[in-house]
């Protein structure tokens, strides 16, 4: 009898160790799995934090390129986010670890946030201001084109004055002739007996040009290049003229027939060359010859 009590009761000590045994492999089971997961999602976590500061210094990136005076804070904001990724990496990605990161990330976001609102109010008042200069200087190139041409007129006009004010010389004529004692004077077309060349031209009117006394050089000059005449010579500008003689006329705008005589002596057949100047330009010109 007491030897199957003793066998009941070893094999009801068995059975409770073996219940032990099982439930302690199954909490075992339990806390493996639990661990792993855990493990699992705080890998997830760190991968998905790490996309996350990578695509916010990606935003800093493209905030920086477009070079606003807040560039040197969103520098500096970028820097902060740069750090804590590569602490991130560095991790081992225990919970504790995890929480600081995330609590971190989102306050540096934060941060972000209010930065990228300021730049982008930033870039509007530039676009706006871009606007505004590139209509001023529409209107600054629109004024200049308009000052531009106006002065253009206004040469032309001043050109247009100053040629229409300048004397018209009209019929220019010589002739050369014989003085007699009594003062009698005849035609002659030969050389040897010409004493007189008699010079005429007129000055037409123009009521736009000034008046007052005009002076012309008159220029003769024979068939060897020789200046008749007074030979004076008179300097305008860079230029010298040798003249004949001088004339001067007083002009009130209305017409004004011009004579002089100038007397030769023994002078040559050939041709005869005849200008008349306005300040060193010539403004008439023939010529005549004698036999």
């Amino acid at each position: 009898m007491e030897n199957q009590k003793s066998n009941s009761s070893l094999k009801a000590i068995i059975i409770v160790l073996a219940l032990l045994l099982l439930g302690s492999l199954g909490y075992m089971y339990k806390m493996s799995t639990d661990n792993q997961t855990s493990e699992n999602k705080l890998m997830t976590d760190k991968e998905k934090l790490s996309e996350e500061l990578q695509a916010s210094i990606a935003k800093y990136d493209e905030a920086i390129a477009e070079n606003t005076s807040l560039s040197d804070e969103l520098s500096a904001e970028r820097e902060k986010l740069v750090q804590l990724k590569a602490e991130l990496e560095k991790s081992q990605g225990d919970v504790a670890s995890m929480a600081k990161f995330k609590n971190d990330y989102l306050r540096l976001k934060r941060e972000m946030d209010n930065l990228m609102k300021e730049n982008n109010a930033l870039k509007k008042q530039n676009a706006t201001l871009t606007t505004q200069r590139d209509s001023t200087q529409v209107v600054l190139e629109d004024t200049r084109k308009v000052r531009d041409t106006l002065v253009a007129k206004n040469d032309d006009l001043v050109k247009t004055v100053e040629k229409g004010s300048k004397l018209s010389v009209l019929n220019l004529q010589t002739m050369a002739v014989k003085q007699r004692r009594s003062g009698k004077q005849i035609d002659t077309d030969k050389a040897s007996r010409a004493d007189v060349l008699k010079i005429s031209f007129m000055i037409a009117e123009n009521q736009i040009a000034k008046s007052g006394d005009k002076t012309y050089h008159v220029q003769v000059i024979d068939s060897k290049n020789n200046v008749l005449g007074d030979k004076k010579t008179e300097s305008f500008g860079d230029k010298t003229l040798t003249y004949s003689f001088e004339k001067t006329v007083k002009y009130e705008n209305k017409t004004v027939q011009v004579a002089q005589d100038l007397p030769v002596k023994d002078i040559e057949g050939g041709t005869y060359f005849v200008n008349i100047f306005d300040k060193g330009e010539l403004v008439s010109k023939t010529s005549f010859t004698l036999r």
